[in-house]
């Protein structure tokens, strides 16, 4: 080809450049966002994550969950996510600053989870343990989720039970003298799970109403 090396010198520097637009540019515009300080409230936001919290987002990428659950409230414009009660705002760059991988996910088979720890009515720790053991969401009357049994450990009971033993009853009891108990990879996804909580407004949530100027002689 008698123009061989020009095009492929062209060709390099137009995947140079626009890797440099999508990666650098984004880097430098979003990777310098720091937590947004509240002086009303003297506080910093969003709120750093606690450990056992951060473990429990490892655990939750090992499981897949961003398969059939997303991490991302859209605008009303784009979907019904704040009718559906998953969150008051739409999720904004800020929301990410603490998690190592954010678990955005691009599938809805299951409910959004961005503000699962602040939703109402709010969901507790037994509440979910009991979702990961039976598969059956607080408030159904049927499996609507699948169930990780492997998160526990049957046990037999010496002196007292558990304090975080599953308080079950027909087949899905542990048999005579034993009990069921989370291991520390359910407890810490929980913890996890209820550490999502984006409901604080950023300025940069706020819809963007643009401004217009009042032509001469209009009345105020």
């Amino acid at each position: 080809m008698k123009n061989g090396p020009l095009f492929f010198f062209g060709l390099f520097a137009a995947l140079t450049l626009s890797w440099a637009g999508t990666v650098l540019l984004s880097h430098h515009q979003l990777g310098g966002l720091a937590p947004f300080y509240d002086e009303n409230e003297s506080a910093a936001f969003p709120l750093r994550q606690p450990g056992v919290a951060a473990r429990g987002q490892l655990v939750y990428a090992d499981l897949g969950c961003a398969s059939c659950h997303t991490q991302q409230v859209r605008r009303p414009e784009f979907g019904a996510d704040q009718a559906h009660g998953w969150g008051e705002r739409q999720s904004v760059a800020r929301d990410y600053i603490f998690q190592a991988r954010p678990q955005l996910g691009a599938l809805r088979v299951g409910p959004d989870l961005a503000n699962l720890g602040g939703r109402k009515p709010a969901y507790d720790s037994d509440d979910l343990i009991s979702l990961l053991y039976t598969g059956v969401i607080p408030g159904a009357k049927a499996v609507t989720h699948p169930y990780y049994k492997f998160l526990f450990d049957e046990r037999p009971v010496v002196g007292e039970k558990s304090a975080v033993a599953l308080k079950l009853t027909g087949a899905l009891a542990a048999s005579a003298g034993s009990q069921i108990v989370p291991t520390e990879r359910a407890q810490s996804l929980v913890a996890f799970l209820l550490s999502l909580n984006n409901s604080y407004d950023y300025p940069e949530a706020r819809p963007f109403v643009e401004k217009t100027e009042k032509k001469e002689g209009e009345k105020k």
